[in-house]
C-alpha cells in the first residue's frame, strides 16, 4: 500500500496580504448587456421537464401500484390430523320467575288488615290482607245461582234430546210390539213394545220352616217341568222370610230358584223344585209353582215427536241398547246452542265476581318470596297498588332461536347458563313450532329452565346461555386458512354431473347472510387490513343481532394464529347447512358447512392444497390460475363438515398426516397475516 498523499491547495482570497485601496471616488461600473435566450431552446426545455414528470409519476404508479407483488414469502404448512369439533349456539336471554302472580285490591276499598311486607316468604294460600267483602260475597252468590239454573236448563235439554231415542234397556225378546211407520207422531207415554228377557227363567215356591236351616242362597236343586217330563238343574237365587200359613195351618217360607232357559221353556209352566237336606234327604216345596220370565220390561216413549226410523218385530232378539224408534224434534240444534251461550255468559259472570271477591280477601296463589307489596294497612287502596309474589326458586329465560339452529334445539336438552359470574345448568323447557319473521330472518322463541335454590340469578335480567349445537368426535380437521371455497366454472369437466350449471366466474365468495363478499376479494384474491400501528383484530359481529342469534361477523382475511406469521389465503367466509357459518377470529359459530365431492349445485365447493411429490389420485391437474395453488402443491377438492373458529372437519378428500398449505409467511405480519 502506498503512503497517502496529501494534496497541496493553493491560498485563498482570504489568506492573501491585505492592499489598500487608492483613494477617491469610486468608479461606477460598467452595465454588461444581457443576452436572451432563444424562443425554440424555451420550449425544448420545457417539454424535458414535462417529460421528467410524467415519467416520475409512472415510475410511481408502476412502483405501488401496478408492479404485481411477487415477494410472498416462505410457505406455511400444517398436517391433517384427527380431532372432535363442536358447533356452539350463543346469545343472550331475558330471565324471570318460573312462577309469579301479582295480586291487586279493588280501587277504592280500605285495607283492613294486612299480613304480608316486601321480602315475606309465604306459602300457597296464605292471607295477604282483608278488606270489608260484603257486597262481593253477594255478588257472588247470585252469580252461582244463575250458573247452576243455566247448568240445570242446559242438562233438561239434552235429557230430552236422549228421550227421542227409544233403545232396549235390555238383551232379551220384544213381545206385543207397536204398529208404528215413519211420519206416525208418537205422543209421551206410549207403549212401544214389552221386552222379556227369556234367557233365564225363574221360579218361585214356599217350604216349611221346619227346613229353615237347610235352605241357602247359591244352593242347588232339581226343577222338574211336567210339560217336558223332565229336569233341570237350579240355584236358589233369594229367600223370602215370609209367613204363608197354608190351609192345614202350616207356616212357610218363600224360596226364588233361576235356571237357565235352553229355548223351549217359556212363561206359566207348572214346575217344582226339591232340594236336597244335609242327611241326603229331599225337601219338597208346600205345592208346585210357574215358570217366570227372568225380566220383563215394558218400553214407552218419554217424549213427543214423529218417527224417524223404527225397527220392531215380535219375537225378535235386540242387545242391550239398541235402537227401537228414533224421534225427532224441532230446533234442537239452536235450544242447545241457547242454552249452552247462557251457561257461557253466567260462567264468566261468577269468574269476574270470584276475581272482585278475591281483592278484597286475598291469599297467595302461589307460594313464593314478596317481592313487591305497597300497601298500607288503614288506607285507601289507589290505582297501581298491588302485591307480587314469585317462586325464584326456579327461573326461566326467554331465548331466541334463528332458523338455521332450531333444528338441534329440542326439549330436554342442557343448556350452559352463565350470569355475572355465576354459572348454572338449563333445561330446554319448550320450543315454539312457529317462528317470528324480521328482517329476512326467522327466529323461534324457546323457553329454557333453570334451578336457583340460593337465589343468585335475579329476575328481569339478562343472562348468557350457549349450547352445543352439533359435535363431531374423532374427525380429520385442518384450520381454518387450508380451505379455500372456489369456483370450479374455469376448471374443464369439473361440472360435469352438476346438471350443466355454471357458476359466475368472476363471482366473489358467499357472504354471511346470503349476500356476498366485497368485490375486491374475490378468490385467490388478498385483502390488506387497515395499518392500526399493531396487531388489529377482526372486526366484531353486528351489535343488532337479536338475543339468540349467531353472531354474524363481517367478511375478514384468515388469520394464523400459530407460530411464525403467516400469510393468508384469502378471504374465507364458510357458509353453512340451513344459512348457519362458520365465523373466523373467534366469533360464535352455529352448523355445519354443507359440501358435497367438493362442489355445489351452483358450480362451487372447497379446495385444499396438497403438498406432495406427485398428483394424488384426486388432484385437480389443471386448477384455475386465480387459486394461487403454490409450487409444490396440488389442488384437492375436500367435503367439509362441521367447522369451529380454529378448525375445519374434512369428510372427504384428504387423509391424515397430509402437508397441507396454511398461508406465506412474511417479515412484518400482523394478526391478519401481514
Amino acid at each position: 500500500m502506498t503512503e497517502q498523499q496529501t494534496p497541496v491547495m493553493e491560498a485563498t482570497a482570504a489568506e492573501q496580504p491585505r492592499t489598500t485601496p487608492p483613494a477617491g471616488p469610486p468608479q461606477t461600473p460598467k452595465k454588461k448587456k444581457k443576452k436572451k435566450m432563444p424562443k425554440a431552446l424555451k420550449i425544448v426545455i420545457a417539454l424535458i421537464i414535462v417529460a421528467a414528470v410524467v415519467i416520475a409519476i409512472g415510475v410511481i404508479l408502476w412502483m405501488f401500484v401496478f408492479r404485481e407483488n411477487t415477494d410472498k414469502g416462505e410457505a406455511m404448512t400444517d398436517v391433517v390430523m384427527r380431532g372432535s369439533i363442536q358447533s356452539m349456539v350463543e346469545g343472550s336471554g331475558l330471565t324471570k320467575a318460573k312462577d309469579a302472580a301479582t295480586i291487586t285490591p279493588n280501587t277504592g276499598g280500605t285495607i283492613e288488615e294486612l299480613f304480608v311486607k316486601e321480602g315475606d316468604v309465604v306459602t300457597e294460600g296464605q292471607p295477604l290482607y282483608t278488606m270489608d267483602d260484603t257486597t262481593a260475597q253477594d255478588a257472588v252468590t247470585d252469580a252461582q245461582k244463575t250458573v247452576d239454573n243455566c247448568t240445570k236448563e242446559l242438562q233438561a235439554v239434552y235429557d230430552k234430546i236422549a228421550e227421542l231415542t227409544i233403545t232396549a234397556p235390555h238383551a232379551g225378546n220384544l213381545r206385543e210390539v207397536g204398529d208404528f211407520k215413519i211420519g206416525d207422531t208418537v205422543s209421551e207415554g206410549t207403549t212401544i213394545a214389552t221386552l222379556v228377557n227369556d234367557t233365564k227363567l225363574r221360579l218361585s215356591l214356599y217350604y216349611s220352616y221346619a227346613y229353615e236351616d237347610e235352605i241357602h242362597v247359591g244352593q242347588s236343586a232339581q226343577i222338574s217341568i211336567p210339560a217336558t217330563m223332565g229336569t233341570r238343574s237350579g240355584t236358589v237365587e233369594s229367600i223370602n222370610k215370609v209367613r204363608y200359613v197354608t190351609p192345614e195351618g202350616a207356616i212357610h217360607f218363600e224360596v226364588v230358584f233361576v235356571m237357565d232357559n235352553p229355548g223351549t221353556l217359556t212363561e206359566g209352566m207348572d214346575a217344582s223344585a226339591a232340594i236336597t237336606a244335609s242327611d241326603g234327604t229331599p225337601i219338597y216345596p208346600y205345592e208346585n209353582g210357574t215358570l217366570e220370565y227372568y225380566e220383563t220390561t215394558v218400553i214407552k216413549a218419554k217424549a213427543t215427536g214423529p218417527v224417524e226410523s223404527v225397527n220392531l218385530l215380535n219375537y225378535a232378539d235386540v242387545r242391550q241398547g239398541q235402537v227401537l224408534v228414533q224421534l225427532g224434534a224441532k230446533d234442537t240444534d239452536t235450544e242447545i246452542a241457547t242454552q249452552e251461550n247462557a251457561l257461557k255468559a253466567a260462567q264468566e259472570k261468577l269468574d269476574e265476581a270470584l276475581e272482585e271477591l278475591g281483592k278484597y280477601n286475598a291469599v297467595a296463589p302461589i307460594s313464593g318470596t314478596v317481592l313487591t307489596c305497597n300497601l298500607v294497612a288503614g288506607q285507601e287502596v289507589t290505582s297501581g297498588q298491588a302485591i307480587t309474589i314469585a317462586d325464584t326458586s326456579v327461573m326461566t329465560i326467554e331465548i331466541s332461536v334463528d332458523e338455521r339452529n332450531i333444528q338441534y334445539v329440542k326439549a330436554g336438552m342442557m343448556v350452559d347458563i352463565e350470569q355475572y359470574g355465576n354459572y348454572y345448568m338449563g333445561i330446554v323447557e319448550s320450543v315454539a313450532l312457529t317462528g317470528n319473521a324480521e328482517n329476512g330472518m326467522s327466529t323461534f322463541p324457546a323457553v329454557v329452565k333453570v334451578d336457583n335454590p340460593d337465589g343468585m340469578m335475579m329476575s328481569n335480567t339478562y343472562a348468557n346461555y350457549s349450547f352445543v349445537a352439533s359435535q363431531s368426535e374423532d374427525c380429520l380437521t385442518v384450520p381454518v386458512q387450508a380451505v379455500k371455497y372456489v369456483s370450479f366454472a374455469n376448471i374443464p369437466g369439473m361440472l360435469d354431473g352438476m346438471g350443466g350449471e355454471t357458476a359466475d366466474p368472476g363471482m366473489t365468495e358467499p357472504g354471511l347472510d346470503g349476500g356476498m363478499a366485497d368485490p375486491g376479494l374475490e378468490d385467490g384474491g388478498d385483502a390488506l387490513p387497515e395499518e392500526s400501528g399493531g396487531e388489529s383484530d377482526p372486526p366484531a359481529a353486528d351489535d343488532g343481532a337479536a338475543d339468540g342469534d349467531i353472531a354474524v361477523p363481517e367478511a375478514v382475511p384468515q388469520s394464523y394464529t400459530g407460530g411464525a406469521a403467516a400469510r393468508p389465503l384469502s378471504v374465507m367466509v364458510m357458509p353453512a347447512t340451513g344459512g348457519s357459518v362458520v365465523s373466523i377470529g373467534g366469533s360464535s359459530s352455529g352448523g355445519s358447512m354443507g359440501s358435497s365431492g367438493g362442489s355445489s349445485d351452483d358450480g362451487t365447493g372447497y379446495v385444499v392444497f396438497v403438498k406432495a411429490a406427485k398428483a394424488p389420485e384426486n388432484a385437480i391437474l389443471e386448477p384455475d390460475p386465480a387459486w394461487e395453488c403454490p409450487d409444490g402443491f396440488w389442488t384437492v377438492p375436500v367435503e367439509v363438515g362441521l367447522s369451529d373458529s380454529t378448525r375445519v372437519e374434512i369428510i372427504s378428500g384428504l387423509n391424515e398426516g397430509d402437508e397441507i398449505f396454511i398461508g406465506y409467511a412474511t417479515d412484518n405480519a400482523n394478526s391478519y397475516g401481514y
